[in-house]
Parts: C-alpha cells; sequence; structure tokens
C-alpha cells in the first residue's frame, strides 16, 4: 500500500491536488501526442488519417459543454475530476492495444470528451481553491500543465531509448497517471450538505441555459487568446527558418523561448493578479503580446523576432487562468462553453494562419495573431473582473471579492465559500454578484 504524504496546510494540501490533475492533463495529451508517429506505423495510416486521428480529440473536446454542464451539477467538479483523470489513464491503454483505424479513431474521441470533462473540473476545483481561501493559485496551476507535458515528453525520450513498444511506453504513462490519480483524491475541495441539497433540487433543470452577453465577452477572450497561444507555437519555428533567415540550431529558439516565457510568467502572475487584478493583467499583457510580435514583424531579424516571441508568451500567459476563473463564477454552463472555445481556438488558430499565410506570406499570417492579441484586451475591457487584492481590502475590509451586477467599483461584500461553491455546480451566479 502506498502512503500518500499529508500537507497539514489545507490551502497548499488543496493546491497540491488540483495541480495534479492539471499535471495529468498536460502529461496524460503529450504522452499519446508524442507517440503519433508510432501509431501512424502500427496502424498503417496515411497522413490524412493521421490529422482526423487529432481532429477527432479536439472534435470530442469542442462538443462536449453540454455533457459536461450536466455531468457538473450532478456529480460536482470533484467527482467529475476524478473520473475524467481515471478514465483519460484507460484511454491510453484502450489506444495502446487499438487494432485498426476505426477504434482508434473513437478512443481518440473518447479522450477528447474526457479532456473537455477534466478541463471544466479542474478549472472549476482551481476557482473554488480561491473563494475559500481568498488567494490566488489557477496561474501557478495552468503552469503545472506545462510541467506534465514536459515530463511526459522526457519520459517518451527515455522509453523511446530503449524499447519502441507503444503498449510499455504507454503502460508505463498509466502507473504515473494513477500516481497523480491518488495524490489528487488526497486534497481536493469537497462541496457540504447544503451544496448537495441545492443539487439534488436542481437535477430536474435543463442540462443547458443560453449563454449570458458576460459569458460570450468571454468566449471571445478565451478564442483568441488560445489562437494566439496555439499559432505562435505552430508556425514560430517555420517564420524562424523561412522568413528572418535563422540557421536550423536556432529555429526551434522560437517555441523554446514563447513556452518558457509562459511558465515562468505562470509561476509569478497569481503574484500580480493580487497587485494589480485580473483585469489588468489580462489587458495589459494581451496588449504586450500583440504590440510585441507586430513590432517584431516589422522590424525582421532574428533577435527582434526572439523577442516578440517573448512578449507574447509574457504577455498570453495569464489570459486564460484568469478567463477560467471569471467564467467559473458564472456557473458550469458558462465554465464548460469558454473551454470548448479555448478547445475551438486551439484547433482553428494554426489553420486560419496557414491559410493566410498561403495566400499572402507567413508575415501577414503571424500579424493575424499579433490583432488576435488585441482583441483579447479589448475584450477584456468588457469583462467584470475580480478585483486586486489591496483594492478589496482598501474598499470593504476584505482580502478579496467578488464584483457585482454593476461595473466594477472596487468588488462587493464576498458570500460565503458554500454559496460561492454551490453557485459553481448549479450554474447561477455567486450569491452577491458575479463576474
Amino acid at each position: 500500500m502506498i502512503h500518500i504524504p499529508r500537507v497539514r496546510d489545507p490551502f497548499y494540501r488543496s493546491q497540491l491536488a488540483i495541480a495534479a490533475l492539471f499535471c495529468s492533463l498536460g502529461f496524460q495529451y503529450a504522452t499519446w501526442a508524442s507517440r503519433i508517429p508510432a501509431l501512424k506505423a502500427d496502424l498503417g495510416l496515411t497522413a490524412a488519417e493521421v490529422g482526423f486521428l487529432l481532429m477527432a480529440a479536439g472534435v470530442g473536446a469542442s462538443v462536449s459543454f453540454p455533457l459536461v454542464s450536466v455531468l457538473m451539477r450532478r456529480l460536482g467538479s470533484q467527482r467529475l475530476a476524478l473520473l475524467s483523470a481515471l478514465g483519460l489513464t484507460l484511454v491510453l491503454i484502450a489506444l495502446a492495444v487499438a487494432p485498426n483505424y476505426p477504434v482508434a479513431l473513437a478512443v481518440v474521441c473518447c479522450d477528447g470528451v474526457l479532456v473537455g470533462c477534466l478541463n471544466v473540473a479542474m478549472n472549476a476545483q482551481g476557482a473554488a481553491l480561491e473563494v475559500r481561501h481568498k488567494r490566488n493559485a489557477m496561474a501557478k496551476l495552468h503552469a503545472t500543465f506545462s510541467g506534465g507535458s514536459l515530463l511526459a515528453a522526457l519520459l517518451a525520450s527515455g522509453v523511446n531509448a530503449v524499447t519502441s513498444t507503444v503498449a510499455v511506453h504507454f503502460g508505463m504513462a498509466a502507473v504515473v497517471l494513477l500516481l497523480l490519480f491518488a495524490y489528487a483524491r488526497t486534497g481536493l475541495l469537497t462541496e457540504d450538505e447544503a451544496a448537495e441539497e441545492k443539487r439534488d433540487e436542481t437535477k430536474s433543470r435543463s442540462g443547458w441555459s443560453l449563454p449570458t452577453r458576460m459569458t460570450l465577452w468571454m468566449c471571445c477572450a478565451m478564442v483568441f487568446g488560445t489562437v494566439t497561444e496555439g499559432a505562435i507555437n505552430d508556425w514560430s519555428a517555420l517564420y524562424m527558418t523561412d522568413v528572418v533567415k535563422a540557421s536550423a540550431q536556432l529555429a526551434p529558439l522560437g517555441i523554446a523561448v514563447v513556452s518558457g516565457m509562459m511558465v515562468l510568467a505562470r509561476l509569478f502572475a497569481d503574484g500580480w493578479r493580487e497587485r494589480w487584478g485580473d483585469g489588468r493583467v489580462v489587458v495589459l499583457g494581451s496588449a504586450l503580446a500583440g504590440t510585441g510580435l507586430a513590432l517584431a514583424l516589422l522590424s525582421g531579424g532574428v533577435i527582434p523576432a526572439l523577442i516578440g516571441f517573448s512578449c507574447v508568451g509574457l504577455g498570453i500567459a495569464a489570459v486564460t487562468p484568469c478567463v477560467y476563473v471569471a467564467a467559473a463564477k458564472q456557473g458550469p454552463d458558462a465554465l464548460a462553453l469558454v473551454a470548448a472555445m479555448g478547445t475551438t481556438g486551439l484547433l482553428a488558430g494554426p489553420p486560419v494562419i496557414g491559410f493566410v499565410a498561403n495566400s499572402s506570406s507567413l508575415v501577414w499570417g503571424l500579424g493575424v495573431v499579433a490583432a488576435s492579441a488585441a482583441v483579447v484586451s479589448l475584450c477584456g475591457t468588457r469583462i467584470r473582473w475580480t478585483p486586486a487584492t489591496h483594492e478589496g481590502s482598501a474598499d470593504h475590509g476584505e482580502s478579496r471579492g467578488d464584483t457585482g451586477d454593476q461595473p466594477h467599483q472596487g468588488g462587493a461584500p464576498r458570500s460565503s465559500t458554500a454559496g460561492t461553491l454551490r453557485s459553481a455546480r448549479d450554474g447561477e451566479p455567486a450569491s452577491g454578484g458575479g463576474c
């Protein structure tokens, strides 16, 4: 029996447990994505069939939001997160033994649905953690997703040095996922009895409701934010080689700079949120990303390109954590829809950039990325955000509070934790206001 040490501080115990979920999602996705060449060879797939295989995962995640909303109501974020994490472990094993392409396609589509479920549930847990303990944590949680991807890449490299068998690799990865699952069980947030009673009352409600205007602004920010994040990763290396004529050794630095700055920024972004508030972090950060990339494209050259990519990684890193927090306060319907729009942006962004580059040039294609970051900044001005810690303290004697239905004036008094958790499950704005 494996003994899992428990952290005494309740905030850190829950933060580490939720971080295990974020890490497992990044690890699981990067694990099977790293073996696409091996899966292609084992199943005898064409390039087009590989493309459809990748698309199946994205489609499953994109269309999952009505189901996720219903499951969040009935199960709550804790149960849904654990079931989804366990399901993703089983998906890896199923993919390793898939006998043919149709089965693999079905398995990967199920993977996308489970990714959608875990994405919403773990972000709901992260938002509830911030509300319960009145401390920012979401950006660091998102940094652990990148850490999970890095861990998966290292494991894939190590296993490939010994054996090329996919089943062995995925079996070892499944053990890692089960360890993360076991640790996550030790500290995830649970709802109180009042929330359970409220959940029972809402089981008969419709599984999905029409989004509010505020939710649509969040969806817009998430779509263009993930377009910026995904496209810059996919096209930076090609820009380095084809446009600024960087050497083969320097070309990968584009991706490295973006990824490295994103992880670094997410480690510090929670402090920025406490000091300046989510709104300023999103608006100014995305403006930095768009402006820095635009100036780099106008200047040309390797050094300006790397500086521009650094601005994108630094500026866009905190957008998704902040939008997820705001969406969670609108309820599971909003959170599920915003998460689905994030997946849509990641899927749609790189092909759109490719179409623009094909019809004009890659400079114009990345110009679309810079424009997307500017759109995020505009959307950020239309969303009501949680105020900075020092602002909430000055105006209301509290460390932080939810914004009310009126435009932000420093924050409204915070509702009880039970009420916030209850609203996060039942699709209602938290009592005392919402974003």
